[in-house]
């Protein structure tokens, strides 16, 4: 099965084209590195996968259903999501309800906030999505009070609550430090090999966050696929090179990848 399947995706704001003819397949199973520059369009995209936004032409299949043949509040469900930008979100909301816990939770409803009680055994599911991911016994702890990385990790067990089929990172490892970065890399690439994984999409600006786990790379450009399969194709120095727009040279290092500039 196809975890997405996008074909011909067109977005427009306005006058403004902001994706043009995008085709972009991922396999269940799959995970995949999601790069471009600032304004290539990888934020309108997530949206668009995730039922935020609407294509304004083309057809866009996720999870084996069909855009504007599906219930997508149902849908964004069995979509996991987290991002740098979610935690800003969820510092917001924070009130009385503000525990770690709390956050994996609201990801039952796919909301920001609880406003329902939940059974038990939505409980436990948050519990064991915070083992997930390494933060059991920090439930009960207040999430404003941890660390960046730790927050990161709460935001993605609250991804994981669910279940989901498919698990979307947004540039996760914004604003942490290099040590916290590593950290978190790591853990998430213990993560992506397990055996109930979901299909990953890491999406960055840093080719050294694509770690060995990572199968295959899409890359935008002025919201057109520049280039789109195995890693070791895609993560060349002309690809990168043209993508950023400035003249480096992609090093391979023990199953990473790192872009240098060129004097």
């Amino acid at each position: 099965m196809d975890a997405i399947r996008l074909e011909n995706v067109g977005f427009r704001r306005g006058e403004r084209l902001i994706l043009s003819r995008v085709t972009w397949t991922v396999r269940a199973g799959e995970h995949w590195a999601l790069l471009g520059a600032n304004g290539s369009g990888k934020t309108t995209l997530l949206k668009i996968v995730t039922g935020y936004e609407w294509a304004s032409e083309g057809s866009v299949h996720v999870l084996g259903e069909d855009f504007g043949q599906c219930s997508i509040p149902a849908l964004r469900k069995r979509i996991g999501y987290a991002s740098s930008a979610l935690a800003g979100q969820m510092m917001g909301w924070l009130s009385g309800r503000d525990s770690a816990l709390a956050i994996v939770m609201s990801g039952i409803e796919a909301s920001i906030g609880l406003y329902r009680e939940f059974t038990e055994a939505e409980v436990d599911r948050a519990m064991r999505a915070l083992l997930k991911v390494g933060m059991d016994g920090i439930g009960d702890q207040h999430y404003g009070l941890l660390s960046q990385g730790e927050q990161q990790r709460v935001l993605i067990a609250r991804a994981l609550v669910n279940e989901p089929g498919l698990l979307v990172l947004d540039e996760p490892c914004a604003g942490l430090d290099p040590a916290a970065r590593e950290t978190f890399l790591e853990d998430l690439g213990q993560l992506a090999r397990r055996a109930d994984s979901p299909t990953v999409i890491l999406v960055t600006h840093h080719i050294e966050e694509i770690g060995p786990w990572i199968e295959k790379v899409a890359v935008l450009k002025a919201g057109r696929v520049l280039a789109a399969g195995a890693k070791r194709d895609v993560l060349t120095t002309g690809t990168m090179g043209e993508a950023f727009g400035f003249g480096c040279e992609v090093v391979p290092d023990n199953g990473r990848y790192y872009l240098r500039g060129r004097k």
